[in-house]
């Protein structure tokens, strides 16, 4: 078994490596100067592992979808794709007319592509499973939590630690937190303001004032929500406030709106590198690899 990997992603492959204790090639990719893209695969073997988180996906998408037909031309049998960030997975509808339904479109090819697909959290909101997007391909779900609560073992926060999700939909992640560690949590709901304006409100008890909090969610991307969010822990006394997210997709400029806003730290796994990645995941995906060969 080899793990391939490519170079925009180095540091998160070699600490998938490490973890697997295997070895580790980079895939090269030309570019011709009208912009079209040559990918090279190294030496696979008959079973091969794909480490490429797919946020900032097109270009992305493009050059795995091409290396998958020299994997499979060059004898590979079992090809294993680690995406700890799965894009497209929010437009499972087409909400108006002449849209596509892009889940679906994403979801075939990869379905098409590869043997077994693991990825973490991904952003699922009518659709029930995973295993309803990929029917030939084996997939495994992840949660980033659980990366979030070993590191936290080693580390335990004060008791007092509330745990909070900025919405009902958040609560699988507060809970998989708070459970195993003994703390409290509670989950903000969503108030439709008007067609366009949707808002959230903490529950009128929520005991937050002197306490450090932990808010929790899935996705940063804009960061709107958790900025509303820390603004009203920190309205309401909240002592300190940490900000875990798994899929930071939004840069620099969106964590410091957050950071305005009132929150202590920010911190994210390292499924979409950058500078508040400080949880890995390869000790998880190591987990979930265990027996393949």
């Amino acid at each position: 078994m080899i793990l391939h990997a490519f170079r925009d992603q180095a540091a998160e492959a070699q600490r998938l490596a490490a973890a697997l204790r295997v070895p580790l090639a980079f895939v090269d990719v030309h570019t011709f100067p009208d912009g079209e893209v040559l990918p090279r695969i190294p030496s696979p073997a008959s079973t091969t592992l794909v480490y490429r988180s797919l946020n900032e996906p097109n270009a992305r998408l493009l050059e795995l979808l091409l290396s998958v037909d020299a994997w499979r031309s060059n004898g590979v049998k079992r090809l294993v794709l680690v995406a700890p960030y799965l894009p497209y997975m929010r437009q499972d509808m087409a909400f108006r007319s002449g849209e596509p339904v892009s889940q679906r479109v994403l979801a075939g090819l990869l379905d098409d592509a590869f043997d077994r697909i693991i990825t973490v959290d991904p952003h699922l909101h009518r659709t029930a499973s995973l295993e309803a997007l990929f029917p030939n391909c084996e997939c495994v779900h992840l949660f980033g939590a659980d990366a979030l609560v070993s590191r936290l073992r080693t580390s335990p926060p004060s008791p007092e630690t509330l745990v909070v999700g900025p919405d009902i939909e958040s609560r699988p992640w507060v809970t998989r937190i708070a459970d195993p560690l003994g703390l409290d949590h509670a989950t903000f709901r969503k108030v439709r303001r008007s067609d366009v304006d949707v808002g959230i409100e903490a529950p009128l008890d929520l005991p937050v004032a002197g306490r450090p909090i932990l808010l929790v969610d899935d996705i940063c991307s804009t960061g709107g929500t958790l900025r509303e969010a820390t603004a009203i822990l920190r309205s309401s006394g909240a002592a300190s406030i940490t900000v875990f997210v798994t899929h930071m997709l939004g840069d620099t400029t969106v964590a410091e709106s957050v950071l305005r806003a009132g929150a202590t730290r920010i911190i994210s796994t390292d499924s979409c590198a950058g500078p508040t990645s400080e949880i890995y995941l390869a000790d998880l995906f190591a987990q979930a690899l265990q027996g393949l060969s």
